[in-house]
């Protein structure tokens, strides 16, 4: 690979710019995946629909960013990735001027398709681009980053979509997300080099992959650390307003301290996915359990609330990175099939969470959804604990000529 780094060395300047051009990807991706529910009022009401049918355009996304992920490797055959990589930053655009632009309901729900094909090739191929860029030995600190904007899009997109919504209508609200994903275009079409496959991923291939120990321990705790976050995340609020008796004024801050910890987590869990792997993935889960503990045990201490939902954006903030570098690293050399795979994981674990979320709360009460959390976080633990870490060599030489390549 001419675009390989040392783990030991600094990179140069043109790695650090094609690596940053897909965080900007990740966030015009997020961004606009998670718009309708910053605008969800005055979208219904000026498309002359249920705020419940017009919620739909963010549950269709999901869905077919989860059928996407494993299906675009299988499609994409030998074709350059950074053109695969411009293609989908092209359906981010399409998508939202689209939704722009449009009146017809059936319009917006094909549009919001199109995004869920852009989400899941993205993050499917995300992690075999980073590693032709930097090197498997870099792996974890270039998913950091790229899942920083990811991070970013979760803490800034909401607020500010309000924000744009409120002062120049909804509609603006999609054309702003249509010009992050211009700018992400530009910036990859300009920094990201040729990236050409070593291989095509085949059906046969993909399903072979479920035959390695580490691949199937990754998609089982990328399943538990996703469902157990949505679980928690999704009832936090009414979990701190009715037992910990806050107000939404009182909320507010802590869902930002909440959001800008997972900032942080992704931004330094980098340095322990490429340096101990299998103690940093254990130590998130511990982590998330523990602080799962702290909100459900002190959640009418203010300030304990605090500290505990920081640490929560921490580890939440840290899981994907985790998630994603160990899956690599058990499958170097199918890093395009596993990566498919990873994300509809996590579509499923997003599913499955909301779904036991919810469950739970209608049956037991407001705080279940965090024991949902904690019970999750507390399996994925001692699963972690009980493995060895992937060792990132590929399986065969045909496969560690073509990795090397």
């Amino acid at each position: 690979m001419s675009t390989t780094v040392s783990n030991r060395t600094s990179w140069p300047i043109s790695t650090w710019l094609s690596v940053v051009s897909l965080t900007f990807g990740s966030f015009a991706l997020i961004s606009s995946e998670l718009l309708p529910m910053a605008v969800l009022t005055p979208m219904a009401a000026d498309l002359g629909i249920s705020e419940g049918a017009a919620g739909q355009a963010v549950t269709l996304t999901a869905l077919f960013a989860g059928i996407a992920a494993p299906t675009v490797a299988l499609v994409i055959g030998r074709l350059d990735r950074k053109l695969i990589n411009l293609v989908l930053c092209a359906l981010v655009i399409a998508s939202n001027v689209t939704v722009a632009f449009t009146s017809d309901y059936v319009a917006l729900l094909a549009a919001r398709m199109l995004l869920g094909i852009a989400i899941g090739g993205f993050f499917a191929l995300a992690g075999a681009t980073i590693v032709r860029l930097v090197t498997m030995e870099d792996m974890g600190k270039g998913m950091s980053i790229v899942f920083m904007g990811l991070s970013a899009g979760l803490v800034v997109a909401p607020a500010l979509a309000t924000l744009i919504g409120e002062a120049f209508g909804w509609r603006t609200a999609f054309l702003a997300a249509a010009a992050c994903g211009l700018v992400a275009l530009l910036l990859q079409a300009v920094c990201l080099p040729s990236v050409p496959a070593t291989s095509a991923t085949s059906l046969s291939r993909l399903f072979g992959l479920l035959k390695r120990r580490p691949v199937r321990v990754g998609l089982v705790a990328g399943l538990l650390f996703f469902g157990g976050e949505v679980s928690g995340f999704t009832f936090m609020r009414p979990h701190l307003e009715t037992n910990g008796g806050l107000s939404a004024t009182s909320i507010a801050p802590v869902l930002l301290v909440l959001g800008l910890a997972s900032l942080l987590g992704s931004a330094v869990a980098g340095v322990f996915a490429d340096r101990v792997l299998r103690t940093g993935f254990g130590v998130t889960f511990v982590m998330l359990a523990i602080a799962t503990v702290g909100l459900l045990v002190l959640s009418n201490v203010y300030g304990a609330v605090f500290v505990f939902a920081a640490a929560w954006g921490i580890a939440i903030g840290a899981g994907p990175v985790m998630t994603q570098t160990w899956m690599g690293r058990a499958a170097p050399d199918e890093l395009e099939g596993v990566g498919g795979l990873f994300l509809a994981v996590i579509q499923l674990g997003v599913t499955l969470g909301a779904i036991a979320g919810g469950v739970a709360v209608d049956l037991i009460g407001t705080s279940a959804s965090l024991y949902v959390t904690g019970i999750c976080a507390a399996l994925a633990a001692v699963l972690i604990a009980t493995q060895r870490a992937p060792d990132g060599e590929p399986r065969n030489a045909a496969s560690a000529a073509a990795f090397a390549q």
